[in-house]
């Protein structure tokens, strides 16, 4: 029979046939390969480290090229150890970076052999780390995962952290009878039946005790938020009130901490109305709360009930960390929703240490790529909620030396019980993330970016657009910020198209902003205005710089949106009760 003639059945070729069931297989094959990776290596720690080794042996002659460079060096180390050997003193080849204190003991210069091991750790760990950043073969972004985990395996295999090459820990150990081991072993046993190395004695603290004691009243409260209005300690306050929307991935009084360190009783003092919100720690009864839920419910109800109280048309609304973020998209929520721009019920606005463009987010990139939340969502889904420790240690790992080996060579090498420390325990107390929200926040913000591209987003019914944002800005960001670099921080002034006044502290994300003014001052801050189209480096030449807490210059600037002195509002009243003292009830929630 001429196969030309057979009726076309509708099948396709078996040749296509057998072509689409291989394309499908290595599809499905990647697909599988993509998700036993993402469940054996959810955060992406192994994989960069195996591509890094081997892209250098697929590239042979990079690798001799890096071998002859470090050679001279590496001549060198040896030459300078045979020196100190043979009782010749000279200075070191490698040095610490000027916030490395993990070797300050004299022991560590003095000694011949410490300061030979220390040599040898500094020069081998420094080589590896740049050899990372300059692998062949691979992008930017991997190569920084890869030089990431590489370094908190570097840090974590430091002499420091071990008695037998720790001289300090073995000279306390001697000069004390053993009773720092001791001590040391104790300290162990307690951190490890709480499941953490802990930063500092949670014995210390009581919220609404030594922590949190500004007088007020919750005048809200629903299933997201307790709503904290501060009872006027001047007789005459501002007619515009603050509103300030706090991070729920933490609680809310790391800005009322005590009486010398508390942002709200330092604005209290200089004559503004105060409200805070504090939000509820969420269960899995939670979980299917969304980030529209946080925008509404939440920053929204707090502003109307801000509104109502003072009875002022509009108010100031303060963002910190994650509700800046939630504060820009209901600034461009606002601006949308109300047809002119003196309809919105926000008259100007502040923001500290807020990532609004989540380009280069800095080191918790290493955490975020689409296999990671994959497998955190479906982490998140099976609870109703992502543990807060959880995040706690994910933040603690951007800072290993500081944050946790310090902890553990001070406590169970050294046997010296933590200090009292008010931001640390603040720290240690830890709120859950309610899946839904969650989920939502790591997508669109840190995969996708969403937030700053033009109604890519739509926030309850709206399509957002930060461009429409016209309210004058008072934008903060700190130095040494490791959650919220300032750089990235700075691109906000990109796309707001309001009057902008930009600082830049010194300092990290928490302690550039719980920045008191003190004598004599302690830390300093770079101060102008921003305009589109300004690069950060730029601004920074132009700035000025002045000694002190920016609290101070952001106060004078707040006295001129505030308006002018008058008579307080009432603190609870009408439609909004005191329904309880603060701290309120949410925050004490575990």
């Amino acid at each position: 029979m001429d196969r030309a003639k057979i009726p076309a059945t509708g099948a396709p070729p078996a040749e296509a046939q057998v072509a689409s069931a291989v394309t499908m297989g290595a599809e499905q094959w990647k697909a599988i390969h993509e998700r036993a990776e993402a469940i054996v290596d959810p955060f992406g720690m192994i994989a960069p480290l195996a591509h890094a080794q081997i892209a250098w042996l697929l590239h042979p002659q990079e690798l001799s090229e890096l071998w002859a460079r470090n050679w001279a060096e590496l001549l060198a180390l040896q030459l300078r150890t045979l020196g100190r050997l043979a009782g010749r003193k000279s200075p070191d080849l490698v040095v610490p970076q000027p916030d490395d204190s993990r070797f300050a003991d004299p022991v560590w210069t003095d000694e011949v052999q410490w300061a030979l091991l220390k040599q040898w750790y500094l020069f081998t760990t420094r080589h590896i780390q740049d050899a990372l950043f300059k692998t062949p073969g691979m992008s930017p972004k991997e190569r920084r995962r890869a030089a990431f985990w590489w370094r908190k395996w570097l840090n974590a295999i430091a002499p420091t952290n071990f008695l037998a090459t720790n001289p300090v820990a073995i000279r306390k150990a001697i000069e004390s009878n053993g009773e720092s081991l001791r001590k040391g072993f104790e300290l162990f046993m307690e951190d490890l039946q709480a499941g953490t190395v802990r930063m500092t004695d949670p014995q210390d603290f009581q919220v609404g005790g030594n922590l949190a004691t500004t007088p007020g009243a919750v005048v809200l409260r629903n299933r997201l938020l307790e709503l904290i209005h501060y009872a006027p300690v001047e007789p005459q306050v501002r007619p515009v009130p603050i509103v300030i929307v706090t991070p729920w991935i933490n609680k809310y009084y790391v800005l009322d901490l005590n009486g010398k360190k508390s942002m709200v009783a330092w604005l209290l003092r200089q004559g503004f109305d105060v409200y805070i919100t504090s939000w509820k720690n969420p269960g899995p009864e939670m979980a299917e709360v969304r980030f529209d839920d946080y925008l509404t419910e939440g920053i929204d109800a707090a502003v109307q009930a801000a509104r109502a109280l003072s009875g002022a048309d509009k108010v100031h609304a303060v963002g910190y960390c994650i509700g800046g973020t939630l504060l820009a998209a209901y600034m461009a929520w606002l601006n949308r929703k109300h047809a002119s721009a003196h309809d919105v019920p926000v008259k100007s606005w502040t923001l500290l240490a807020a990532l609004v463009d989540f380009q280069s987010p800095g080191n918790i990139e290493v955490f975020i790529d689409e296999g990671g939340v994959r497998w955190l969502a479906d982490l998140m889904r099976r609870r109703g909620y992502l543990d807060g420790r959880e995040m706690a240690a994910a933040f603690r790992l951007l800072r290993t030396n500081s944050l946790i080996w310090h902890y553990v060579v001070h406590g169970w090498l050294y046997g010296e019980r933590p200090a009292p420390f008010d931001v640390l325990y603040w720290n240690m107390d830890t709120t859950r993330m309610p899946y839904r929200m969650h989920e939502f926040y790591l997508r669109e913000m840190y995969l996708k970016n969403n937030l700053v591209k033009s109604n890519a987003l739509t926030l309850a019914g709206e399509p957002i657009d930060l461009v429409r944002i016209h309210q004058p800005l008072y934008d903060v960001s700190a130095e040494d910020d490791h959650i919220a670099p300032w750089r990235q921080t700075f691109k906000i002034n990109g796309y707001v198209t309001s009057p902008k006044r930009f600082v830049l502290s010194s300092s990290g994300h928490i302690l550039g902003i719980v920045n008191p003014p003190v004598t004599p001052p302690k830390r300093r801050y770079w101060i102008g205005a921003a305009h589109r189209g300004q690069s950060a480096d730029h601004w920074r030449a132009q700035a000025e710089e002045r000694e002190g807490s920016w609290w101070e210059d952001w106060g004078r600037w707040l006295a001129e949106q505030c308006g002018p002195p008058g008579a307080p509002p009432p603190v609870a009243t009408g439609a909004y009760p005191k329904l309880a003292d603060a701290p309120g009830t949410y925050v004490l929630e575990s």
